[in-house]
């Protein structure tokens, strides 16, 4: 029913082979986000291609700068329908990964599609970031965090840094120039604790869409006081 032969070959520019079994997974992913996204707004791109390019390809664009290994603990702050935690946990299973979005009907898709495709050592949580990030179970306990969350790059920082353990990384999927936008997130960054190690830009295969990928590493612990109450960040960015 679906040509897959487009899915291996863009993921071969990432060297990335996926079983017979992930890509059933991935496959019955895209049927639920498409069923589900007729009765709430989950993506604006419904076409089987677009949806393979533009979010399971993109989202599993990280390892272009993150080396894959076992056992890493991963966080996908604002997760919307699911990008890119769960294509990364489908692609890499040993991962350990923790879904959190604002809206409870997109957890509970998140859910459905976790059961469904048998996904373990992953969860979806209902929350905002200026919560979760107090929590001693997640402050500053995460390997990795990323984000393809839409917000200026330093309210991002402040929304992820606190979950990133030091010496890891925060990795914010971002478009188009963003120089202005790093410039302007300097001073957030040395508050909270992180430093830009590399900025990486290409297209994604076989297409002119453009993708930026920060990694910015942890190097040394984020002041208690942040994340602040809800809403601040994005109101009053560190400056």
């Amino acid at each position: 029913m679906y040509n897959t032969n487009i899915f291996t070959d863009l993921l071969q520019e990432f060297h990335i082979t996926l079983s017979e079994k992930q890509i059933e997974q991935f496959i019955k992913y895209y049927e639920m986000l498409i069923e589900k996204n007729k009765v709430m707004n989950l993506t604006a791109i419904t076409e089987y291609e677009e949806v393979i390019s533009k979010h399971f390809v993109d989202s599993l664009s990280l390892i272009k700068v993150f080396e894959v290994r076992q056992e890493v603990s991963v966080l996908d702050m604002g997760t919307g329908a699911g990008f890119p935690g769960i294509p990364l946990k489908i692609a890499f299973p040993d991962w350990e990964i923790v879904l959190i979005d604002s809206l409870n009907k997109r957890v509970n898709f998140l859910n459905e599609v976790i059961t469904e495709l048998g996904l373990k050592k992953i969860s979806a949580l209902h929350g905002r970031a200026e919560d979760y990030g107090h929590k001693i179970e997640f402050r500053e306990s995460f390997d990795l965090c990323v984000s393809r969350a839409v917000a200026k790059l330093s309210t991002l920082s402040e929304y992820c840094m606190p979950y990133v353990k030091v010496n890891g990384f925060f990795i914010p999927y971002k478009a188009g120039n963003i120089e202005a936008e790093l410039d302007e997130s300097k001073a957030a960054m040395h508050v909270l604790g992180g430093k830009v190690e590399s900025v990486n830009s290409f297209n994604l295969p076989k297409s002119d869409i453009e993708r930026t990928l920060l990694k910015i590493k942890k190097i040394k612990s984020t002041p208690k006081m942040y994340p602040r109450t809800a809403g601040k960040p994005a109101k009053e960015p560190i400056k």
